[in-house]
């Protein structure tokens, strides 16, 4: 059931992490673990720093799929959402079907529009996504593969306490 004036959200990189989320969609409310068949995750979308952000990729490999977590969020938050994504500029919106719950779910995820296998995420990037992971309690084997992921320093010192803030809300 869906409660008039929200959408359902599927996150999958840093905004996993519910303080994240909460900062920029303030009614965002968890509906659910979710999984996104037929998709792997990649980190090779080009961010505003240059550096590697989170994608999914259609496979069309039902073996495949991607964990992370459903949001209802109220529709007057979208733009907001949007805007931190980057729309039409960093990441395209997408209706995807989704699994929450042992049921098919249609959701709103954004999908990289730049994108460079050579980046890697900044390490505290990457430490949003597991952390949220974590949170959340995705199966351990995604974690662990959240994990693996090579990462690079942050030595934009501004940069990287401003963002590491944010973990300890």
């Amino acid at each position: 059931m869906r409660p008039h004036g929200t959408f359902l959200y599927f996150a999958y990189g840093s905004n996993l992490m519910t303080a994240r989320l909460i900062a920029r969609c303030p009614s965002a409310r968890k509906a659910g673990n979710a999984i996104l068949p037929g998709h792997r995750l990649a980190w090779h979308k080009i961010g505003c720093d240059d550096t590697g952000k989170c994608d999914v990729v259609p496979t069309g490999r039902p073996t495949d799929h991607v964990h992370g977590v459903a949001w209802r969020i109220r529709s007057a938050e979208r733009p907001a959402l949007d805007f931190h994504e980057e729309l039409d500029t960093g990441y395209t919106a997408e209706a995807v079907r989704i699994l929450v719950n042992r049921r098919v779910r249609l959701a709103r995820t954004y999908r990289a529009i730049p994108t460079d296998a050579s980046l890697l995420p900044l390490d505290w990037y990457k430490r949003f996504v597991v952390e949220g992971a974590r949170e959340h309690a995705l199966p351990e084997h995604w974690i662990a593969s959240l994990h693996r992921a090579s990462v690079m320093r942050d030595d934009d010192a501004p940069r990287r306490n401003r963002n590491l803030r944010i973990g300890r809300r």
